[in-house]
């Protein structure tokens, strides 16, 4: 809900801060005092198109800003979210305006584009009346509303998901089907390299132990002679291990004398263990080791082979089988088994007979309703005083295809006359009427999804005495589920509020100086005592306020 409009330098605004209750505020204030300067500041915060003759004269600039409470709403909040913006359950919406025309937006004391400032605005604010913010005049606000109405929104959602697969499903079809050319030539180069990859015979063994195997065989002479050198100086008769045999044998007899010595001679005889097994692994590893010139040449050649392939798909030779594996998928994906135009093509639909049988399930709930809410806001027009008006919620069919939302479009109509032909909700040129009307659809459809916070301006232009009320009731109803804010004329219709604001105006030296007041209990009975009376209030007119103040208490 709105919570504080804080505005300065803005037309005849020096400087206003104004706290906002929940429930019903009512704003009064005698003609030309400037009530619509909090619809224009709103507005201004929720990114309407700004003026440089909007800031007051003399000034720099216009700075203003709206504070909202977002606490619990997570629609909002996960805009935010998403935005990257930080809202601690708060969320103000703030512009500066320059006396040179330019002007900046800021979310939660981040600048933003304007842009953004609409798209969480109409999240937050709706006002009925003529304003361009007016959320009830756009088409997917009034299919929002009529399958709010309807309890038509899990329905929806499944059926976008499906509109979702369609499209997707569809794209990869079209992508398909438009690079024929390309696709066939990658088809054949993936072949081409699959082919080539199977022939060369690849196993992983191999892949991994291949170099170290070139390596050894291509050094396999001086490995040989090297190893027997090493080999012939262990177990020659005057070799290391001879020797050590004859020190172990030495050292032993001394042991006898002195046990001290069992230490070195443990060490001594390891050794001398240690020498003769490494004269055996000498021994094997050389027998095992081939000089043939043929096979030290069949695996260059190998390696060789190896090192091609891996330098044409850009990896190193032990990644080869990797790389197999993700040519087969490629191929796969291009044109192979369940991915193909024609099964893709088939699964398309599938998906459009899905589609239609849930859209055909929601048109058919859709007409049923859009008959029902057109019979309630229609009793409810004449209630508010629009005898002889008429509102009806128009169906449309869309172009054949598959469509968010379904297969038709959504028109709010009213006709204000008998014997008239309906008209769009937005082409009605009264902004009484259309306020009026705004509050009959708000009424009926009070459960539905709205913004928090609903603003009606002129709501009671051309109404008078018990329509006035009744229009100040179904406001105060209204009220139980979102924070309403009234600007009115009647006082009828102000009795029925909450809170009570007074706008009024004041020349200075400086100019005009708009300012607005919350009133207490008592300046409430006076200034409704002004409105029935005129400027000169009586007992009588006082007495009159306080009745009617009385009778709007909640039923």
């Amino acid at each position: 809900m709105l919570s504080q409009l804080s505005v300065k330098n803005l037309a005849v605004v020096e400087k206003l801060d104004l706290s906002f209750e929940s429930g019903m505020s009512a704003v009064t204030g005698e003609t030309g005092a400037g009530k619509s300067i909090l619809l224009q500041a709103l507005g201004l915060t929720l990114g309407v198109r700004a003026d440089s003759n909007l800031v007051r004269h003399g000034k720099d600039k216009a700075d203003i800003s709206a504070a909202f409470s977002v606490e619990g709403n997570q629609e909002v909040q996960s805009f935010l979210a998403g935005q990257s913006l930080d809202d601690d359950g708060e969320c103000i919406l703030r512009r500066v305006i320059t006396s040179d025309g330019r002007s900046k937006a800021f979310i939660n004391g981040t600048s933003v584009p304007l842009s953004v400032v609409r798209n969480v605005g109409d999240l937050l604010l709706d006002i009925h009346g003529q304003n361009e913010h007016q959320l009830l005049l756009r088409p997917e606000q009034q299919m929002k509303l009529l399958d709010g109405f309807s309890q038509l929104e899990a329905d929806k959602k499944s059926l976008n998901a499906i509109v979702k697969e369609y499209k997707a499903l569809d794209e990869k079809i079209q992508n398909l089907t438009d690079n024929q050319n390309v696709i066939e030539q990658q088809q054949a180069l993936y072949s081409h390299q699959l082919n080539e990859l199977n022939e060369a015979m690849l196993d992983q063994e191999e892949l991994d132990t291949i170099e170290a195997d070139f390596k050894t065989s291509a050094n396999a002479q001086a490995i040989t002679e090297k190893t027997s050198t090493v080999l012939n100086q262990l177990e020659d008769e005057n070799g290391i291990n001879a020797q050590l045999l004859t020190l172990n044998s030495e050292i032993n007899e001394v042991l006898e004398m002195d046990d001290k010595l069992q230490v070195a001679v443990e060490l001594l005889d390891s050794a001398q263990v240690q020498t003769q097994e490494a004269v055996y692994e000498l021994t094997q590893y050389l027998s095992k080791l081939s000089t043939n010139e043929q096979s030290a040449q069949e695996i260059e050649e190998r390696i060789s082979e190896l090192y091609t392939l891996g330098r044409k798909h850009d990896c190193q030779i032990e990644e080869l089988l990797i790389v197999r594996e993700q040519i087969e998928i490629k191929l796969d994906e291009i044109g192979g088994g369940a991915n193909s135009v024609a099964e893709m093509t088939r699964q398309l639909e599938d998906v459009a007979k899905r589609y239609q049988s849930k859209a055909q399930t929601i048109s058919k709930i859709r007409q049923q309703k859009a008959d029902e809410l057109s019979g309630l806001v229609t009793d409810a027009m004449q209630v508010l005083g629009m005898p002889g008006s008429e509102f009806k919620v128009g169906l449309s069919e869309k172009t054949e295809g598959v469509h968010l939302n379904g297969v038709e479009s959504i028109d709010f109509l009213v006709k204000t006359n008998m014997g008239q032909d309906f008209k769009l909700l937005k082409k009605v040129a009264s902004g009484g009427e259309l306020s009026r009307i705004s509050l009959a659809i708000s009424v009926v459809n009070s459960d539905s999804e709205y913004t928090p916070t609903l603003i009606f301006d002129e709501v009671d232009v051309g109404i008078s005495g018990a329509v006035a009320e009744v229009v100040g009731r179904k406001l105060q109803d209204l009220s139980k589920n979102y924070q309403i804010i009234c600007i009115t004329h009647l006082a009828q219709v102000a009795a029925f509020g909450h809170q009570h604001l007074r706008v009024s105006k004041s020349q200075n030296t400086e100019g005009a100086q708009t300012t607005v007041e919350q009133l207490t209990d008592t300046q409430r009975v006076d200034e409704i005592a002004r409105i029935l009376g005129g400027s000169t209030i009586t007992e009588k007119t006082r007495s009159a306020a306080k009745e009617m103040i009385a009778g709007s208490r909640p039923l």
